[in-house]
């Protein structure tokens, strides 16, 4: 029998509460990881998923504190090793790439040089060993030209290749164990999809063992051989992946995959009630009763024990669940998610917002330009966006997808007045928008508001939740002070908060409760159109499933636009009426929800699709086009050109594709024509294959 690597057994940490109290981080958490294994560890925000990677390094965060069990790697018990001794461990046996791998690499230090310390420090390389096998390195985390990112700062590299970096630094020491924290938060969904196959074939290849910490049950799903599933400081199902995705056993982990909005299905997902408890909540029963439909009396007296099942020949799998057995005779019923379908708005008659040939670009146009433009010696380089004609209907959601950089944001910042565009126009009715804000009519502001991606940037922190949603009230209403805590009040009921958070900060509440107060903000103001910037990417997916519910109700009841900005197209079917696909700042292909993704026509949108990560385990993606980060288009001809998977000759690389009508609403950016790629691209959607 092969001994587990890492054994972990009735781990308790806590922490003292400001009451004096000792709080639970973990509870009597129990798991094992055998020498080469993927473990996928999944569950919503502040389960203790990061608490536990970090105890397999003999890490605890300031303020926590060992308060029951042991974490052996081989036959160590990490909590008892001296402090050179955890250096030896640390690094060399053991590896950690954090969530933020931007942080994590030092700013002013070139990459090679980073990895070298590693290579010096803990395999006791030569100078120039250790400069030849960091360049090996490199490559073998397949970046393009080596020697030259080698020398390159970690500002220099785009998001995917700062992530390869810090795979490569963390197995310069050939560890036997490597810890990914988010890995992949944060990318869009081709790095990602290159990212992930990298993270199994490097697994395959050198035998080293994966914690895979993640909220993305898709991404999991890619990379595990085995998944545990947290949920308020315990593991309640522990299995292999197949199984737990395939057919779960713990009502809790039903409901996280009830909330994955669904690449094949233009519905909304199902949004789990209520919230898990606080950290250091004190629990008596199940922890999960209250948003349990199997729950009954024993569970609100009798903590449920993990219990091993066995069916069928099947490797064991354990659950910490009283009524198990119910969950799996119910499994007809309830393992097909029910999800909501969203009215399509299919009377698009109204233009509310539309862009003429818009050009922004963030140059400086300064003396010195034009000095090399009058002398003849200055080349422009091209627009951030180009040539943008795009039409916002009353109502609707149009959703703007691509990779990052592609300017997605960059349109959102000229449509609210943050940038004004140099060529063309923006219009809203019969107003002109091609003006930064300042130069709008007061009277015009309040109506597009935006909700960005990350509420703790764009919430006060000083501010309380009142004093937050009555700022646009006095910016742009004439009205007292009663009728503003009335209307602010109203916002928080419809965003489905309590009165009570009126009096709270932002630091108070969860990441979801904090959008939910962003988007409380941005609907006090009575807009006609909300700019949404990948809303929900930060978000757990139980939280980002209520998120989605709750724009869908807000659209229904107050028939405000959106222009909803994501790199999940997952989350873009479930919300959106039409799709536009960027690239490089240029249109590739815009139409009806349904019509872009059955089947994707342009390679660029087909390449997207392929790239997404479904929750199902064996499924591989399709990696269509090179993981290729390019920092401008080309001057001329198709912007896609240069990583396009059905480059069709010179023709692409000279002429400008022409736009083709492929339906109703449908047009694509393309040589070649639209009945070939249909064809082309229906006998190539992926499939499943198990294990």
């Amino acid at each position: 029998m092969i001994q587990p690597l890492v054994r972990i057994e009735d781990l308790t940490i806590g922490y003292h509460d400001r009451h004096g109290g000792l709080a639970g981080i973990l509870r009597q958490v129990s798991l094992d990881m055998r020498p080469g294994e993927a473990l996928g560890l999944v569950g919503e925000s502040g389960c203790g998923k990061t608490t536990l990677g970090l105890a397999m390094l003999g890490f605890l965060r300031p303020g926590a504190l060992l308060r029951a069990g042991t974490v052996s790697f081989g036959k160590v018990n990490v909590f008892s090793l001296t402090s050179k001794e955890l250096e030896n461990l640390r690094g060399k046996r053991i590896a950690l790439i954090p969530q933020n791998t931007g942080e994590s690499l030092t700013p002013n230090m070139r990459v090679g040089a980073q990895i070298e310390e590693v290579l010096t420090l803990h395999r006791n390389l030569g100078k120039k060993e250790a400069r030849s096998r960091a360049v090996l390195l490199l490559g073998q985390v397949r970046l393009r030209q080596p020697e030259e990112i080698f020398g390159r700062y970690p500002h220099e590299l785009s998001g995917g290749q700062v992530q390869r970096v810090a795979i490569a630094r963390a197995l310069a020491s050939e560890p036997e164990l490597l810890i990914l924290d988010e890995p992949t938060t944060g990318l869009d969904v081709t790095t990602q999809a290159h990212i992930l196959v990298l993270l199994r074939e490097i697994q395959t290849q050198t035998g080293t063992a994966m914690l895979y910490i993640s909220h993305d049950l898709g991404a999991v799903a890619r990379v595990s051989d085995r998944v545990a599933v947290m949920y308020a400081g315990h593991v309640v199902e522990d299995g292999l992946a197949i199984r737990v995705f395939g057919r779960p056993t713990h009502p809790y982990t039903r409901g996280l995959l009830a909330s994955i909005p669904r690449l094949s299905e233009s519905t909304l997902p199902q949004a789990m009630p209520g919230q898990p408890p606080a950290p250091g909540e004190h629990l008596e029963g199940c922890a999960f009763l209250p948003r349990c439909p199997f729950g009954d009396g024993a569970c609100a007296e009798i903590a449920p024990q993990m219990t091993p099942i066995k069916e069928n020949g099947d490797a064991p799998h354990k659950v910490r669940c009283h009524h198990w057995q119910r969950v799996l005779e119910t499994d007809a019923s309830l393992g097909k998610q029910q999800f909501r379908t969203r009215p399509r708005r299919a009377d698009l008659k109204e233009p509310f917002i539309q862009l003429d040939g818009v050009d922004i670009t963030y140059r400086k146009r300064g003396l010195g330009t034009l000095l090399r433009r009058l002398s003849g010696a200055y080349n422009a380089p091209p627009n951030t966006v180009s040539g943008i004609n795009l039409t916002i209907h009353r109502g609707e959601t149009l959703a703007l997808v691509g990779e990052s950089g592609s300017g997605k944001s960059t349109i959102a910042r000229s449509i609210t007045g943050l940038l004004a565009p140099c060529a063309g126009q923006i219009r809203m009715e019969d107003q002109d928008l091609s003006r930064v804000v300042e130069k709008r009519p007061s009277d015009l502001q309040h109506h597009i508001q935006m909700v960005f991606q990350n509420p703790d940037a764009s919430l006060n922190p000083r501010h309380t939740v009142h004093q937050i949603l009555d700022m646009p009230l006095r910016l742009y209403f004439r009205s007292s002070r009663e009728q503003r805590l009335q209307r602010s009040g109203s916002a928080l009921e419809k965003v489905q908060l309590s009165s009570l958070y009126a009096h709270r900060f932002p630091g108070q509440m969860s990441g979801g409760e904090k959008q939910r107060v962003a988007i409380a903000r941005a609907f006090v103001a009575e807009p006609e159109i909300v700019l949404c910037d990948e809303v929900t990417s930060a978000l757990d997916v139980s939280v980002q499933a209520a998120v989605l519910n709750l724009l869908a109700d807000l659209q229904a009841d107050q028939g405000v636009a959106y222009l909803f900005i994501s790199h999940d197209l997952a989350v873009v079917r479930s919300i959106a009426d039409r799709v536009a696909v960027l690239y490089q700042g240029r249109l590739c292909e815009v139409g009806p929800v349904d019509q872009i993704y059955e089947p994707p026509y342009h390679p660029y949108t087909e390449t997207l699709l392929a790239a997404v990560p479904e929750p199902v385990p064996g499924m591989q993606p399709r990696l269509l086009a090179r993981d290729v980060k390019e920092s401008e288009p080309p001057p001329k001809g198709c912007s896609f050109q240069r990583r396009c998977p059905r480059r069709q000759g010179p023709i692409c690389d000279e002429e400008t594709p022409p736009w083709q009508a492929v339906g109703e609403e449908h047009f694509i950016g393309c040589h070649i024509p639209a009945e070939k790629l249909c064809v082309d691209q229906m006998s190539l959607i992926p499939t499943a294959s198990p294990g």
